[in-house]
């Protein structure tokens, strides 16, 4: 028996859509936010909140809000529930293969904290750029003669 399609359930399928579609944005701004930040320093604390919440969600096998809101949404549309959480469904076997977790992971912790170092030299290379040289500054002692 086909299910009948209603504005209830296609509400519930965009409401499941929109927390995928949260979940990549957040993912993206834990692992490139960094370097964004090369451009716009005051997302590095953004970037560091999302990665270390990441981190803490695949450390600790927490559940994400996200993922539950998502799994609500699709029983609510009459949707198959999905097994595993958001990397599972949609992350593993389209960004890298299925059985390779680690690898993935130490790839992002890579990714993630080479633009951390970026961030740091970006910021001082500006602090330098920004500061007046020691050359073009006046000592005390020549100030008074001409």
């Amino acid at each position: 028996m086909a299910s009948r399609l209603t504005v209830e359930a296609v509400f519930f399928e965009a409401v499941a859509s929109v927390a995928v579609g949260l979940h990549f944005a957040f993912l993206a701004l834990g692992l490139l936010g960094g370097f964004a930040a090369w451009r716009w320093p005051w997302l590095i604390w953004f970037q560091v909140a999302a990665a270390g919440w990441l981190v803490l969600v695949v450390a600790a096998n927490l559940p994400c809000p996200l993922t539950w809101a998502e799994d609500r949404a699709r029983a609510h549309a009459g949707l198959p529930p999905h097994v595993g959480g958001f990397l599972d469904n949609h992350v593993a076997g389209v960004f890298y293969p299925h059985g390779h977790e680690r690898a993935a992971q130490v790839v992002a912790m890579l990714l993630v904290l080479s633009s951390w170092a970026g961030f740091v030299s970006a910021r001082r290379r500006r602090r330098t750029a920004d500061s007046p040289s020691q050359s073009h500054r006046r000592s005390p002692g020549r100030a008074g003669r001409r």
